[in-house]
């Protein structure tokens, strides 16, 4: 039910009241939304398994059976492809997918099938020939033609997918509709510009290369003004998913929704800076230290939609059991986000302090968009047959990665290098051990809860759909919420 406050309650546990499925999406865009997230749950599912062999080789006692430093870099840079780019391209069809307002077409098609098989070539690049891997920051590589050609098939399909939702949607968007929905529109569609952005970021770095850069500087230098960028992007999803889950458990942002898309522009202002910094060169003290001051500070301009949200998550509104799951997804992502942003501000040199930052950032988006396919999956006709585990679920994947935050950060302090696993850690002291012990603990904690929300998710999708149970369709417009 739609209300004044723009709430959709649905007893996830009463069989009497049935989650709408869509219908004036038509046939093929539902099968097409519904392919993103399956190809949204298969990089998760990839990216586990990879994460698990990443917290045991770094992990004190267990590190001695799987102390294979080649090993561990391989399973690494497909564990941050995986779940720190595709999971997030995939979400991000995902909605672009559902909200755009034309019927599906050729385009749609090629973006999710493109997507889906450069997902499947990353994924298969370690096990085809002997590829190195490059530990360089943001997109990390293995140096093999496969996986390049991999990361460009796979970013073809994404920026397909956000040009066609700009072009279906833009008129929409531009009449500014004030309703939950066209935030919801406008927010993605800033998503789609910035992700495209960054892809630009990409191509002008390779046009411009110095002649001397080679190996991870090269690659370093490739992905760093767009991989910088790409973190707004990944914010203003966050932000979309926590206004929808906060709005859908029944508490109100008490602000018209106009000021709301005014927020969302102000998260995307800074970005009017990249231009410039583009005018120095790649290597230039200018440009790198640049890019990590427009993350550092442009940052900020998100706190006013998130303290926003914060204080609407604070004032329970009529919680029922979809309620409940859903508030406890925005509450640990913000919990996590909030870590995140105090570990940033104490980076000092390359330590584990750097990880410990973008885990508790990164995994904060992660658990948004977690929250945000509660959401959506019942809308979309796949019922949630598991509504108890999918409320504990975030408690324990935020609660595992809490700890490996706190681990990383501990052991940052003490001077433990990142990107190292085994003996090169050089654990001396007690502390140090402690530290990488509870990361371990956590990282092993956090693959559970992340397994649980893939069984749920899995189970959803495969499960019986609303048609089959008879349940009333609804119009597009109730995936999400209407005020």
């Amino acid at each position: 039910m739609t209300t004044r406050n723009a709430q959709i309650s649905l007893d996830l546990t009463d069989a009497a009241a049935k989650p709408p499925a869509l219908m004036d999406l038509g046939a093929t865009t539902r099968r097409l939304t519904l392919g993103w997230l399956w190809l949204a749950v298969y990089s998760l599912i990839a990216a586990g398994l990879m994460s698990l062999l990443l917290a045991l080789s770094r992990t004190p006692l267990v590190q001695n059976l799987l102390d294979n430093p080649a090993l561990f870099r391989v399973a690494l840079v497909v564990h941050v492809d995986l779940s720190a780019l595709i999971w997030f391209f995939a979400c991000a069809g995902l909605l672009w997918s559902l909200l755009s307002t034309s019927a599906s077409n050729l385009w749609d098609r090629a973006g999710l099938a493109l997507m889906a098989a450069g997902t499947i070539m990353i994924s298969v690049a370690p096990f085809v020939g002997t590829p190195l891997p490059v530990m360089n920051n943001y997109v990390p590589v293995l140096q093999h033609p496969w996986f390049y050609a991999g990361l460009l098939v796979a970013s073809l399909g994404m920026a397909l997918q956000a040009l066609r939702y700009l072009q279906s949607s833009g008129v929409s968007i531009i009449r500014g509709e004030h309703s939950p929905l066209g935030v919801v529109r406008l927010a993605m569609a800033l998503t789609a510009a910035i992700m495209l952005v960054a892809l630009a970021c990409v191509a002008v770095a390779w046009l411009r290369m110095p002649d001397q850069a080679q190996g991870e500087v090269y690659f370093e230098l490739l992905f760093w003004g767009g991989g910088h960028v790409l973190q707004f992007a990944y914010t203003v999803m966050l932000l979309t998913s926590w206004t929808v889950l906060v709005t859908a458990s029944g508490s109100s942002l008490g602000l018209p929704w106009g000021y709301v898309r005014m927020l969302f522009v102000l998260t995307a202002l800074p970005l009017l800076a990249v231009p410039f910094l583009y005018a120095y060169s790649l290597d230039s003290r200018e440009h790198i230290l640049g890019f990590t001051q427009l993350m550092r500070w442009g940052g900020l301009a998100s706190l006013p939609l998130g303290l926003l949200a914060f204080i609407a998550l604070m004032r329970r509104g009529t919680v029922t059991v979809e309620g409940r799951c859903l508030r406890g997804a925005a509450l640990c992502s913000m919990g996590l986000f909030a870590a995140g942003g105090l570990t940033g501000f104490m980076i000092r040199g390359s330590n584990t302090m750097i990880p410990a930052h973008y885990h508790g950032a990164i995994v904060a988006v992660t658990l948004g968009l977690m929250g945000l396919i509660y959401f959506v999956l019942p809308r979309l006709g796949r019922e949630i047959t598991m509504p108890r585990a999918a409320y504990w679920q975030p408690y324990v994947y935020a609660g595992g990665q809490l700890m490996h935050v706190t681990g990383l950060a501990w052991s940052g302090g003490y001077g433990v290098q990142r990107k190292v696993s085994g003996a090169a850690q050089g654990l001396e002291s007690m502390a140090e051990t402690a530290g990488m012990a509870l990361m371990g603990l956590g990282g092993l904690v956090s693959v559970a809860g992340g397994m649980l929300f893939l069984v749920i998710a899995v189970a959803a999708l495969l499960g019986r759909t609303s048609a089959q149970r008879g349940d009333a369709r609804a119009s597009a417009g109730q995936v999400f919420m209407r005020s």
